[in-house]
């Protein structure tokens, strides 16, 4: 399998990823802040991104913007916020049609690369200050992304889970901020921030598409007027786990909500990261996994029963819909399996299965230039440089005896225990 090479370079204040690979019609550009998770900054920090991409000073209101992308052939633009271990980063994305494959050659990376350096460099501003209809729209509008995570239960579990274990820990911020913490936002205030991210944060841009590396270096050292900068990195610290918390919550919920949290001990960029993978695709990964099994099938207590890995802090999370009756149970059938992957209790079938999946799920990812970035940008995160076809090779070679022993390495951290009120 042959996977198209990532050409690395520094341009200005930022680093600059360019694959150029002929599987796609279009070319997406993407471009990342990262900076550390703190409470002062992050709900800043979460509406800035919306800010950015409602209106630059070329086309100084959402319509005229809209309409320029439409211009564009109908090119696409979104943001979004992610937290990756203790960072906060920013993405802003913009898919446009290659024009080599149009009849009209209207130089489309030229201005959509354009546009992008514009909303970042160039928004809408007024003397030293965002335009204030435009904060005002998008602080509306962040209230209601946190305000969804309370209604959906399922992801509240998951915030509150978080929030226990990593009680005293940058992880433990929400990606979207602190609903209190919106109002006090002026424009003047999201502006300064603005003009600190530009400066402080580590910026990489990446371009995936029918391109030439050179176009792309001499565009993006052009248009993007980025001061070099010194990004201040943070030392993830492995947390040991003193006592495991229990932690039970009313509220009036149809069904109980079951999180418990673990420290692998194991991160993105350790060696036996690729044993991890496959210990949590047989421990809850896939829908072969052992708590989906005995969790879900065989006693038939949960409604859903998954886990997932986050690889850069170090923490697994097992999530399940559980009733307030069942729920000993439950945690009692939840805590054997993890004691079964201890033991090495699972077939030579299920190792090879997960492997299979799991190196599916990549293929698959990047067969999309937003999968491809992702897993990409995953290696700036870590600090770790490896090829994709390095990192599945690693995947298929992981023995029963790397599972075993990362399985040994994780500790239980926080059980987390959402009931409806009438239960007992």
């Amino acid at each position: 399998m042959k996977v198209d090479q990532e050409i690395v370079e520094t341009i200005n204040g930022m680093t600059l990823h360019t694959i150029e690979t002929k599987k796609y019609k279009t070319n997406t550009f993407v471009l990342k802040l990262k900076a550390p998770l703190t409470k002062e900054d992050v709900t800043k920090r979460a509406l800035l991104p919306y800010v950015l991409q409602s209106a630059t000073s070329s086309y100084p209101s959402t319509s005229k913007l809209r309409s320029y992308l439409d211009e564009l052939y109908g090119a696409s633009l979104n943001v979004d916020l992610s937290k990756k271990g203790e960072y906060h980063i920013i993405t802003i994305r913009i898919e446009i049609a290659n024009e080599t494959y149009l009849t009209d050659q209207t130089p489309l990376l030229e201005k959509g690369l354009n546009l992008l350096a514009e909303i970042i460099l160039n928004p809408l501003r007024i003397n030293q200050a965002f335009e204030s209809s435009i904060v005002e729209k998008e602080k509306r509008s962040l209230i209601q992304r946190i305000q969804a995570v309370y209604d959906d239960k399922m992801r509240y579990a998951n915030l509150r889970l978080v929030e226990e274990m990593c009680k005293n820990e940058p992880y433990s911020l929400h990606v979207n901020g602190e609903k209190e913490d919106v109002a006090s936002i002026t424009p003047e205030l999201l502006y300064e921030y603005y003009q600190k991210a530009i400066k402080e944060d580590e910026i990489d841009l990446y371009i995936v598409g029918d391109v030439d590396s050179n176009t792309i270096r001499n565009l993006a050292s052009r248009l993007f007027t980025i001061e070099n900068r010194h990004p201040t990195f943070i030392t993830e610290s492995n947390v040991r786990v003193v006592k495991e918390k229990e932690v039970i919550e009313q509220q009036d919920v149809k069904q109980g909500k079951l999180n418990i949290g673990y420290r692998t001990n194991t991160k993105y960029q350790d060696q036996e990261y690729p044993a991890l993978q496959v210990f949590n695709g047989i421990f809850g990964g896939f829908s072969h996994s052992k708590l989906f099994i005995n969790v879900r099938e065989k006693a038939s207590l949960a409604y859903y029963a998954a886990s997932r890995v986050e690889s850069h802090k170090g923490l697994l999370m097992v999530m399940s819909g559980v009733d307030a009756k069942n729920y000993h149970q439950a945690v009692t059938i939840i805590n054997e399996q993890m004691k079964a992957m201890e033991n090495g209790d699972f077939s030579d079938q299920e190792i090879e299965q997960t492997k299979a999946v799991l190196i599916n799920q990549i293929l698959e990812a990047i067969d999309t230039p937003r999968g491809l970035v992702e897993i990409l940008y995953n290696e700036v995160v870590g600090k770790v440089k490896e090829s994709i076809e390095s990192s599945l090779t690693r995947i298929g070679q992981v023995t029963r005896n790397e599972i075993v022993h990362v399985a040994n390495k994780i500790e239980l951290d926080t059980i987390y225990f959402l009931k409806g009120k009438e239960e007992v």
